[in-house]
């Protein structure tokens, strides 16, 4: 390690007790913006990420918006002369907890646990907001290369504003390199750049059968009822493999010859699979969960069984949400789920289909030359093993904007998260090792990318 790697290590060093309480006092706000009754906490998160940057003494603080959407912060350190600019993003809303009660310690109070801080957006992503910030106090808030810092505030719900806020912003945010800390690695002590993501398309299906509930003893056996045509209905959106059986879906098998995959044992535990619960679907574990089409039904209106009587339902529906492999059409492939639905309601029962809310583009890149060198270069160095390149399963709407809107810029999707981590689910955590790693792996990049 050359002498000024040694000395920002050890700056970074010396930031980490106080980023990781900076980290505690945000995961303490309860920025839930998809939640209304939590608007207040979004404001206050984004005024305590506003502090934190300001004490840095940036040239431009500033919280905006786009129409009603969350607040956001942007903090820009200009780049010295012949120096490039770097955009550093990070979210600091959350996910709801899922239920308080089920969690093993509050998730709004950080709690320490076998080398893990538990709670709501310790991982995702106010980690990857103070990953950001423990950089900037490492170079003492003198970044060697022009910084514009942007927490988004909406990330959770979709980003529904994010196209307008950067149209409006569009010169304030320009950079040439886009470092998005929002995403995992595969393990504690291995590096990645995500360079694909799945798409998301979700419908509504209602399948109506009859005017009007009838009694099923009286005419059960010649008339059907809704609940059970759906049930057919869905039983068709897969095979007997557990493959997708929607026709003219994208499946980009064999594309992941330089990705880790996980082992399987490891993989069923994470899950949380019940002993003799089946794998579903053909081909590495990577291909099916990075590059393979997946469908799941996420919600279904009909009465509970506490609530149930003897009646035919005369309709039922259902929230059915499908991923997408990069390279597919959203909307094509949101209309071919439309058609398989309709073909494969049974007993001539009216099928009624209207687009969810939920729509976010595949993402994919060529992660060679410029910035992607640098980046594997300063990862591999702090983590002292060679960073990868990853998929997700999930949809990130957001990088793909991104992309679209600063074409010229390298985009950069880096980890503060790992396969413990939990995203979205009960007693999220992260890694305190690793975040420490992180932030050394960050300041490395940054000064990775100066023109010497």
């Amino acid at each position: 390690m050359s002498d000024t790697r040694e000395s920002l290590a050890a700056a970074v060093e010396a930031v980490l007790p106080a980023a990781r309480a900076d980290l505690e006092r945000l995961v303490r706000i309860p920025s839930i913006w998809a939640d209304p009754a939590h608007a207040a906490d979004t404001e206050a998160s984004a005024a305590a990420v506003a502090e934190l940057a300001g004490a840095l003494n940036p040239t431009t603080l500033q919280i905006l918006r786009a129409g009603d959407g969350a607040p956001a912060v942007v903090a820009r350190w200009p780049a010295p002369e012949g120096q490039p600019t770097v955009l550093l993003y990070a979210h600091h809303d959350v996910q709801p907890t899922g239920g308080d009660d089920q969690w093993t310690s509050p998730p709004f109070e950080p709690t320490e646990r076998n080398g893990r801080l538990y709670g709501r957006g310790a991982a995702d992503d106010k980690a990857g907001v103070m990953t950001h910030l423990g950089v900037l106090r490492a170079f003492d808030g003198k970044p060697p290369v022009g910084v514009t810092l942007f927490i988004e505030g909406e990330e959770e719900s979709g980003s529904p504003t994010l196209p307008a806020l950067l149209a409006e912003h569009h010169e304030l945010l320009a950079a040439d390199v886009i470092v998005i800390a929002d995403a995992a690695n595969p393990a504690v002590d291995v590096p990645a750049l995500t360079t694909s993501l799945r798409g998301l398309v979700d419908v509504v299906v209602e399948v109506s059968l009859l005017e009007r509930p009838l009694h099923s003893g009286v005419f059960g056996g010649p008339v059907g009822d809704a609940l059970t045509a759906l049930t057919h209905t869905l039983a068709s959106l897969h095979d007997e493999k557990g493959e997708v059986a929607v026709a003219g879906l994208r499946h980009n098998e064999g594309t992941d010859a330089a990705a880790t995959d996980m082992p399987e044992a490891e993989f069923r535990a994470e899950a949380g699979l019940v002993e003799g619960a089946e794998l579903l679907g053909t081909g590495t574990l990577a291909e099916r969960i990075w590059h393979k089409p997946a469908i799941a039904v996420l919600g279904i209106d009909a009465p509970s069984v506490a609530q149930s009587a003897n009646v035919l339902l005369p309709r039922a529906r259902a929230m059915v949400s499908m991923r997408l492999a990069p390279g597919e059409d959203t909307l094509a492939a949101r209309d071919k789920l439309a058609e398989h639905l309709r073909a494969h309601t049974p007993w001539g029962a009216r099928v009624t289909i209207t687009p969810g809310s939920g729509v976010a583009e595949p993402f994919s890149l060529d992660a060679n030359g410029g910035a992607y060198d640098a980046a594997k270069r300063a990862f591999s160095e702090a983590y002292g093993n060679a960073a990868v390149e990853t998929g997700i399963g999930g949809s990130i709407p957001f990088i793909a904007e991104f992309a679209r809107t600063f074409p010229g810029a390298a985009v950069l999707v880096t980890g503060v998260g790992d396969p413990a981590s939990r995203w979205h689910g009960i007693d999220e955590s992260l890694s305190l090792s690793m975040f420490g790693t992180g932030v050394k792996a960050e300041a490395f990049l940054l000064d990775e990318l100066t023109s010497r």
